[in-house]
């Protein structure tokens, strides 16, 4: 074991993708780990890796590979001893991991809820019909064909700022953000509404910064489970249990939220057909510890209304 890990002389190495909100969300985890270790910020490097999903902005994710785009170069930098922990955003997180490698340090979730972004409406209800939706989320434009199919949908890829670019040059009438990342990225004021999620229920995991380990590593686990947040951790096992049941990637639109209340979780899980044509909600309360059989339970009851075909991909 190092007894100066980590320290300016031996930094902990902390793997990120490039993106302004990525490196937001890894100088988080440096700020908190440096307070929680009474330590200095140049005990840390920051490594920036490039993926897949940064670089294919061409296509949709569904059609070049879902969510592991996001997450396989860095996770194989850690495999390869290149980093020693990795800072993801948990909504892009598959929810298997490589063998040897552990996800389940969090930190304090942000904003769940879907923003909505445009310089000329104020919300989803003021758009005239034919408006163009920017967005590259099954999720959204599976929701947005459900309440609004009268609107058009095109793609929009890319991170924050190329999307409000896209925006700028007149792509699209409007798009939708996750709140969280603008809040990290001290960008409010461009939503012009939050959405309750009553309305648009958010991704899987919305919100939350997860961090990736070795499973071997102890001493970077004790590290870690210094700054883990317990009730984001009992949340996202209830949704991710949701997910993993579902099978669901980039290629199915799911959506779901936990929630806690006192000594209660009330999850919310949705999945709708691809071209929004039909939707299917399922709630449930549970003890908090009971949060992942809640998830897979939800999960079930949704199964079992949905047809065999409910899940096949359709424009």
């Amino acid at each position: 074991m190092k007894n100066n890990f980590p320290s300016p002389s031996s930094p902990l190495r902390i793997g990120t993708r490039g993106s302004p909100l990525a490196l937001a969300q890894a100088y988080e985890t440096r700020k908190r780990l440096t307070k929680a270790l009474e330590t200095t910020e140049n005990s840390f490097e920051i490594i920036v890796i490039s993926t897949s999903g940064d670089r294919i902005l061409d296509r949709p994710l569904k059609e070049v590979g879902g969510k592991g785009l996001f997450t396989k170069e860095i996770e194989q930098e850690m495999l390869d001893r290149k980093i020693d922990i990795a800072v993801h955003s948990m909504k892009d997180m598959p929810v298997e991991q490589p063998d040897g490698l552990l996800l389940g340090c969090y930190l304090p979730r942000e904003d769940v809820r879907d923003a909505f972004v445009s310089s000329k409406f104020k919300s989803v209800d003021d758009l005239p019909s034919g408006s163009k939706v920017g967005t590259s989320s099954l999720r959204r434009k599976a929701q947005l064909k459900f309440s609004r199919p009268d609107l058009e949908v095109v793609e929009f890829r890319g991170n924050v700022q190329t999307r409000l670019q896209k925006l700028k040059d007149g792509v699209a009438t409007c798009t939708f953000l996750a709140m969280a990342g603008l809040n990290r990225l001290g960008l409010q004021e461009v939503a012009q509404s939050a959405i309750n999620p009553n309305e648009m229920l958010p991704a899987i995991a919305q919100g939350a910064i997860g961090i990736e380990w070795r499973q071997k590593d102890k001493q970077i686990t004790e590290l870690l489970e210094r700054i883990h947040h317990k009730e984001t951790g009992q949340r996202l096992s209830a949704e991710r249990a949701f997910l993993a049941e579902l099978d669901g990637s980039c290629e199915t639109p799911i959506a779901g939220l936990a929630i806690i209340e006192g000594s209660s979780l009330k999850f919310t899980g949705q999945v709708l057909r691809t071209d929004g044509s039909e939707s299917i909600f399922e709630t449930g309360s549970c003890n908090i510890e009971d949060g992942p059989e809640l998830g897979r339970e939800i999960a079930q009851k949704i199964l079992a209304q949905a047809g065999s075909d409910f899940f096949d991909w359709r424009d």
